[in-house]
């Protein structure tokens, strides 16, 4: 006998929606769905000539397939004001299924259109504020394009993924499944300001898109949190790239993956209304009106079931990244409805004869703003239809502002620590360290963003992947309710249970709480882990946020990507775990302003790095801490600069006691750093030995200086002459060292040439060569092959003189 597994209880529903089931009372009536119907014959023609102009790239199918959904959003189900993109209290739609931009851009522009002429007053009066048929012109295009039409209309340059350079887009999207994850930290964030009354996160997915580890880890977080304001539209086509099988259905196996998206959003405790037929529009605004009847906090999954380049001419996956040819036979067939709609005619060409096969841009161009005049003189033409659509956009507006969304009376208020960071840099009194007491690295940044997370009640959510304790993390919250934040019964707390060990959906949710603009995300990890797997979402939201400020010139909404555990001092884990190379993948590697790294050696350095990373507003800050407790050390009894000082990014530790000293060592790494200072130091000083010594506390930091002051720190030629000794790998340092010289006598944990072993912090720094004894032999060398070099050089010059 066969065992049955059912699903456990759930707080979730499960609904099925089926066009048989609606035959006796409609949810539109027939002139409601002639004008829905009529709209999808336009966006349809639309995708098609997006494809056929861009020139062949983008991904129709699924753009089409989706569009239908998105049309009941956009005109029924959202509440938001189509004049202003700006406001926070509308329902966001975000396209996570990024690849279906093409669609995205062609809704938009048809809004556009729309508002233009059947309701003007709520057009927003900035064009950089549209997005208009004119812009169209710019898909996948780079801002450098010449063609006279995008020159002359000023059409934006619409990027082959989603990013808030487009107005009404909150996150940039399409990179495996970070889109999910973001969104959710939208809805985390909208939740937590406004509360029961919260804007809806609507997201646009397809279930090749749910497949990412990181989606189910975000969904199993919604829904234990009962983010009940998350609404997931899925387009299940049931084809990708390469499968026109993704998932099981019914009893034939998928190619991919042996769960539907309804059993996958089900099993999260998500609410699902299955849609029988995602094509029928009927089937469609009843699921999407149906979701605010469901009174169980939990969230929802609108599942579609839909044929991939529906009347495309094309289906399947063969439609996903590609379509017909330019200017075939197959593409006026799909431009034949609306011209059926339109009498406009377009005369058949092969595309060979005036533009040389889209060789000619100018002529392709003026092909493609030509097809673009034929919409638009559809909705001039029939006033009637457009009226109507701009009818139900002016709808959703008076919705939302009879909604009368407000922040909660005890929301948090996040301006308050960017204030603090850049107006007082003094530490507080409950911070500051004693001389010989015991703390960590982690410890004190879980304190600092606590202190900050207090002074704005509340404005900083944490994650840890199952190490809030073990990062430190867990301090963030302690001053609001204990436990994990459930938007219906534990909403006070600051800390989100993010799946468990995730860091991939954790630092996409932290990322999406932040984007949203009333919150920084934090989330922690092993740096082993942090680092590589949260860096998509990092670099993502750097691309949100700089677009952002393109559109908008705001400042950078940042969040923590904390890299805990951080190196060789984590060695009883082993180099699984303790591992020197994370900072790589992150240190100078973004654009300037968007990243800041941050490497303290000593926790008295926490506070001053957070607060000035603070202060200049990056869109990700990303500290690296160790585990290890660290004992305060007097810094003025041993003729170190304070504190204070690693705020500049570089920093003179301890200065030479001479003009002409013999070398110049550049740190970097708590770990290094402690071992000179207690014991490679009095080595040096016991033979004479006559350094400057620097410490790298942020790279980010210091580039932001101005080149004055970059030269007062560290001037350029030190450069040409330091070496250096990094708990990191070699290449962190090739900005401060940049001679073949100090770099061959540079010390660092791959200098043997082989991963480290396990054992007790000061053993792998040993093995490393990283101890004191090693540090002083590799500066002794250093120094004594200088001086080789000094008067080599200077023997060089006078004999060059002397000729």
């Amino acid at each position: 006998m066969k065992m049955q597994t059912p699903f456990g209880t759930r707080r979730a529903e499960y609904h099925v929606i089926s066009s048989s089931d609606l035959s006796g009372e409609k949810t539109l009536n027939k002139d409601e769905l002639n004008l829905f119907e009529t709209f999808d014959t336009v966006y349809r023609s639309l995708c098609a000539t997006l494809y056929n102009f861009a020139p062949l790239s983008g991904h129709p199918g699924g753009s089409i397939s989706s569009g239908r959904f998105v049309s009941g959003l956009l005109y029924d189900s959202m509440n938001y004001d189509v004049s202003n993109h700006e406001r926070n209290d509308s329902d966001i739609l975000s396209y996570s299924a990024g690849h279906k931009a093409l669609g995205l851009y062609a809704h938009w522009a048809l809004r556009n259109e729309i508002i233009r002429i059947g309701a003007y007053d709520y057009l927003p009066k900035e064009i950089d504020q549209q997005l208009r048929l004119e812009d169209l012109l710019g898909f996948r295009k780079n801002p450098v394009t010449n063609t006279p039409l995008f020159k002359k209309f000023k059409s934006k340059a619409l990027d082959g993924h989603p990013t808030p350079a487009t107005p009404f887009i909150k996150l940039s999207t399409g990179a495996s499944g970070i889109g999910v994850a973001s969104s959710i930290g939208l809805a985390y964030a909208a939740v937590d300001y406004y509360g029961a009354n919260a804007p809806v996160i609507h997201m646009v997915e397809g279930e090749g898109g749910l497949t990412p580890g990181r989606v189910s880890e975000a969904m199993a977080s919604a829904g234990t949190a009962s983010l009940k304001n998350v609404v997931m539209h899925i387009d299940w086509n049931n084809a990708s790239i390469d499968s026109n099988n993704v998932c099981r259905e019914d009893s034939k196996p998928g190619e991919y993956v042996q769960w539907n998206p309804a059993e996958l959003a089900y099993f999260h405790d998500w609410n699902v209304i299955f849609v029988e037929d995602g094509k029928d529009f009927q089937s469609i605004i009843a699921a999407q009106r149906k979701v605010a009847t469901i009174k169980n906090n939990q969230p929802t999954a609108i599942v579609y079931r839909t044929v991939k380049g529906w009347n495309y001419g094309i289906e399947g996956k063969s439609s996903h990244g590609a379509g017909h040819n330019f200017c075939s036979a197959g593409y006026y067939n799909a431009l034949k409805p609306l011209l059926d709609l339109t009498g406009k005619n377009i005369e058949l060409c092969n595309g060979v004869q005036e533009c040389g096969g889209g060789k000619n841009a100018a002529m392709v161009e003026e092909c493609f703003w030509d097809a673009l005049l034929i919409i638009r003189d559809f909705f001039e033409t029939n006033r009637n239809i457009t009226n109507a659509l701009a009818k139900r956009l002016v709808a959703s507006c008076d919705r939302l502002n009879i909604q009368a969304r407000h922040k909660k009376s005890n929301a948090p208020d996040v301006s308050k620590i960017y204030f603090e960071a850049s107006s007082n840099n003094q530490i507080p009194s409950s911070l500051q360290l004693e001389n010989n007491a015991s703390t960590t690295l982690r410890g004190e940044l879980g304190k600092v963003l606590q202190y900050y997370n207090k002074l704005s009640n509340g404005a900083v959510f944490t994650s840890a992947a199952d190490l809030l304790g073990s990062t430190s993390v867990n301090t963030i919250g302690k001053d609001f309710a204990e436990g994990f934040f459930n938007a219906n019964t534990n909403p006070l707390a600051r800390t989100l249970s993010v799946g468990g060990i995730c860091e991939d959906a954790m630092s996409g949710v932290a990322s999406g709480i932040s984007a949203f603009g009333k919150h920084i995300g934090v989330c922690s990890s092993y740096g082993a882990f942090m680092a590589p797997l949260g860096h998509i979402s990092a670099r993502l939201h750097a691309i949100g946020e700089q677009s952002k400020k393109a559109l908008s010139n705001k400042k950078y909404n940042p969040f923590f990507l904390v890299c805990a555990h951080t190196g060789i001092k984590t060695g009883e884990d082993g180099p699984t775990h303790a591992d020197p190379q994370p900072l790589q993948i992150v240190q100078e590697n973004f654009p300037d302003g968007t990243m800041i790294s941050l490497t303290p050696w000593d926790p008295q350095d926490i506070w001053y790095l957070v607060t000035a990373a603070l202060s200049k507003r990056p869109a990700v800050i990303c500290p690296f801490v160790t585990r290890p407790n660290e004992k305060i050390l007097d810094r003025k009894a041993l003729g170190l600069a304070p504190a204070s000082d690693s705020a500049k990014g570089i920093y003179l530790l301890r200065k030479p006691s001479t003009k002409n000293p013999q070398g110049t060592i550049v740190l970097q790494g708590s770990e290094v750093a402690y071992v000179f200072v207690n014991d490679t130091l009095p080595m040096l000083l016991k033979k004479n030995i006559d350094v400057a010594v620097y410490y790298v506390a942020s790279a980010e930091l210091f580039n932001l200086l101005s080149k004055r002051e970059q030269e007062e720190i560290f001037p350029a030629k030190l450069q040409q002459e330091a070496m250096a000794i990094t708990g990191f790998t070699m290449p962190t340092m090739y900005h401060w060292i940049q001679s073949d010289y100090g770099r061959e006598h540079s010390i660092y944990p791959f200098k043997k040439g082989h991963f480290l072993g396990s054992g007790k912090a000061e053993s792998v720094i040993a093995e490393a060569g990283l101890d004191g004894e090693s540090q002083f032999d590799s500066i002794f060398n250093y120094i004594k092959g200088r001086k080789k070099e000094i008067i080599i050089s200077a023997k060089v010059l006078e004999s060059a003189a002397n000729l």
